[in-house]
């Protein structure tokens, strides 16, 4: 079978603690995702039909079209998508709320005429998604709803440039060691309103909050002895509307449903 080598941005996503909910439950909440992550791509300007996706039972890959730009699945991507399932989450029972971790990577890999994809990318990624380090910072950070590990490469391409609505300063440097593969990474655990958020604590040290008001369902940070951002910001939602800070705290509003 034909194939050719690409270069191409690798997005992963996994459901935290999804066993044990039920197979009614876990159908919901992969419907949910589906559609999270669907528009997420599509409010970044990436065509979600030119993707490659693969169904990974409780999470999802996904395996941008070639020449995406790699900041394009940090921002919009990262924070439109948390902000998606942090809404989703307020009006969801407990066996239907969505917790995430995420990584992101990018490189050469083969890619099938049938739409396979291979190589040694796709395995950083799924070492990435499952790391400890992204594992603690959600597990520390219990009212967090999504955490990010991206790769030292995709980090030098995508956000040490600081381009607008990434923050350099909101990733920390961590190490993985997972399986066979050893190395930095970086981690970014997505602010409430969608903001960047700085992590030059680990995850779970208390840091001072700024000055914010919240919704009942968005509760502050520092409650959750999550580190805060040093953005000052408002963050409420009402109806269907989905807010979001990009940059340095530019607030959004997506009223679709």
């Amino acid at each position: 079978m034909e194939e050719v080598r690409e270069y191409r941005a690798l997005f992963a996503v996994d459901i935290v603690g999804s066993s044990g909910r039920g197979d009614v439950a876990l159908e919901q909440i992969r419907q949910v995702l589906s559609a999270a992550v669907h528009a997420s791509f599509t409010r970044g300007g990436v065509d979600w039909d030119d993707c490659l996706r693969h169904d990974l039972g409780d999470g999802m890959r996904v395996v941008a079209p070639a020449g995406t730009p790699e900041t394009s699945l940090i921002h919009p991507l990262v924070h439109e998508l948390t902000a998606r399932l942090r809404a989703h989450n307020v009006l969801a029972g407990k066996p239907t709320r969505i917790r995430l971790r995420m990584a992101l990577h990018a490189g050469s890999v083969q890619v099938g005429r049938d739409g396979t994809v291979s190589g040694r990318p796709l395995e950083v990624l799924a070492r990435l998604l499952d790391a400890e380090p992204v594992r603690a910072a959600l597990a520390q950070a219990p009212d967090a709803t999504t955490a990010l590990l991206v790769s030292e490469h995709f980090h030098e391409t995508a956000v040490c440039q600081g381009r607008p609505g990434i923050e350099p300063a909101a990733f920390r440097r961590v190490d993985v060691r997972e399986k066979e593969f050893a190395g930095s990474a970086w981690l970014h655990v997505p602010a409430y309103g969608g903001a960047p958020q700085a992590t030059g604590s680990a995850p779970g040290r208390t840091a001072s909050a700024p000055d914010r008001t919240a919704s009942d369902a968005d509760r502050t940070a520092s409650d959750a002895g999550a580190p805060a951002g040093n953005t000052k910001m408002i963050s409420k939602a009402s109806g269907h509307g989905v807010i979001y800070a990009l940059g340095n705290g530019t607030m959004n509003i997506d009223g679709k449903k």
